[in-house]
């Protein structure tokens, strides 16, 4: 199941968004998209999460828009798999710098658009 929707990604990675910036995709996924956002005042290393469901072409992505507390006003987005959003919402407060490592950073590559750690 995992392979199947690492391919699905691929695509719709390289056939989408790999021709958008960064900045155009955030724009693009909260114009299109709901939003459920996680705060994390205690966290001293995340803010908020907001994750996102986009529906293209009769087929829904998940996105989650991630701001660090070193930098509040800067957003990064991630394309990240369905199970992502109930995984870091049962485990964000606890440590949302934990549930970030664990269930968001993985999929960083999916899109290019987080930060170089």
């Amino acid at each position: 199941m995992k392979t199947l929707l690492l391919i699905i990604l691929f695509f719709f990675n390289s056939a989408f968004l790999k021709a958008q910036s960064c900045k155009e995709t955030l724009d693009m996924v909260k114009a299109e998209g709901y939003g459920s956002t996680y705060f994390s005042p205690s966290s001293k290393a995340i803010s908020q999460v907001t994750f996102y469901e986009v529906s293209m072409n009769y087929k829904t992505y998940h996105f989650a828009v991630v701001k660090f507390t070193s930098n509040f006003y800067k957003e990064y987005i991630y394309l990240v798999g369905s199970n992502t959003k109930y995984n870091y919402s049962i485990n964000y407060l606890n440590s949302a710098g934990e549930a970030f490592w664990k269930f968001i950073a993985p999929y960083n590559k999916n899109l290019g658009c987080g930060p170089d750690f």
